[in-house]
């Protein structure tokens, strides 16, 4: 199939965490025979933050951030592809993208990916008058980077025809053991840019827990926390390209995931970077939310903490060897079920589906 695609950036994650999200998908996708044309603004200096070459498996189209014109343009051409795909968190003309989408053509697929669902969802549900709210039932299905059943049934009773979650994974040809680099050393590592939804729980299962390990060193990587008061053995390195992700993950003793607020209230949301590291064979701790045993084993395969006292006693207590344990263990269970192969194939089914229940509507009109 020829697939347009409307997201934030496929070719920079600068201040875009749906990146490598993107990239796992896509290059899968292409890998099964789709040809994926992925739109995306100039906006957020994230062109000139570019951390990749325009790939060989999709073709890259940068428009103006700033007026309508080359949308229109971007929308006219994708006119003519079999899927158009509208995903969440363009950052510019969101509203207007998200309601020219699914008007492109009788009978055409239309996707609206939704790479936040809980803050969509929950923004839409204290809105009435949100203007996505009205577009939800136009669209031929609805996929969700995460979320559950709680997502599904939400985005059902919105009135989408369809929902169905397409969980995050890895990609083995990008993330993957590598030596250890001194730069990122550390016993506690965590990258994650700053967001308002996400730092209170920042400070409470990283901040705290250094405070409460002073003879540990911690390792803060991630775009915005310049200026933050930080306990004086949190070491801040700024902004961390997707090309030294691997090292990050392999050079301290464990890393550290912390879910969004909004995630964590619905769970089974997993980020991108909790495959990253598990790929990586990193030893992972993760903050508590529902539906982590369906992607790792908790104690086995990742370690759980439900506060930053939590996360402190870890670190006190975690040796090489258990670390190392927890992620080859990690590692195998990832590569054996969760890499964006994986999902490609579950897209490409439902994209069949949706193409065959299409065709049936043509049949029924002709």
């Amino acid at each position: 199939m020829r697939i347009a695609f409307f997201g934030s950036s496929l070719v920079s994650c600068y201040w875009n965490g749906a990146a490598t999200y993107y990239r796992g998908l896509i290059r899968a996708l292409a890998a099964l025979g789709h040809k994926v044309t992925f739109y995306e603004p100039n906006a957020f200096d994230r062109q000139n933050h570019r951390d990749m070459d325009d790939p060989e498996w999709a073709r890259i189209v940068v428009y103006s951030g700033e007026t309508h014109s080359e949308v229109d343009s971007c929308l006219d051409e994708a006119s003519g592809c079999d899927v158009i795909v509208k995903a969440s968190g363009v950052g510019v003309f969101d509203e207007y993208l998200e309601a020219r989408v699914p008007l492109l053509g009788r009978h055409k697929t239309t996707i609206f990916w939704d790479v936040d669902a809980p803050a969509t969802l929950d923004r839409v549900l204290e809105d009435a008058g949100d203007p996505f709210r009205a577009a939800i039932p136009h669209y031929s299905a609805i996929l969700t980077y995460g979320g559950g059943q709680r997502v599904i049934d939400t985005y059902l009773g919105l009135g989408a025809k369809m929902c169905v979650p397409i969980y995050n994974a890895v990609d083995p040809a990008t993330h993957f053991p590598v030596d250890p680099d001194p730069t990122y050393s550390a016993d506690l590592a965590f990258l994650g840019n700053r967001l308002p939804d996400r730092e209170a729980r920042v400070d409470e299962f990283f901040v705290r827990a250094a405070s409460l390990c002073q003879a540990k060193a911690f390792l803060l990587g991630g775009s915005g926390w310049s200026g933050k008061a930080l306990p004086k053995n949190v070491r801040y390195i700024g902004h961390v390209s997707t090309t030294t992700h691997n090292t990050f993950n392999c050079s301290s003793l464990a890393v550290l995931n912390i879910n969004r607020i909004s995630m964590a209230a619905y769970g089974f949301s997993p980020p991108t970077r909790v495959f990253e590291a598990a790929a990586a064979g990193a030893c992972l701790i993760t903050d508590g939310w529902e539906g982590i045993d369906s992607f790792l084993e908790p104690g086995k395969e990742v370690l759980v903490v439900n506060d930053g006292s939590e996360v402190a006693s870890l670190v006190r207590d975690l040796d090489p060897d258990k670390a190392r344990k927890i992620g080859a263990a990690a590692r195998k269970h990832i590569l054996n079920e969760h890499t964006y192969a994986h999902r490609a194939k579950q897209v490409n089914a439902v994209l069949k589906h949706v193409a065959s229940l299409e065709a049936a509507v043509v049949g029924v009109t002709a």
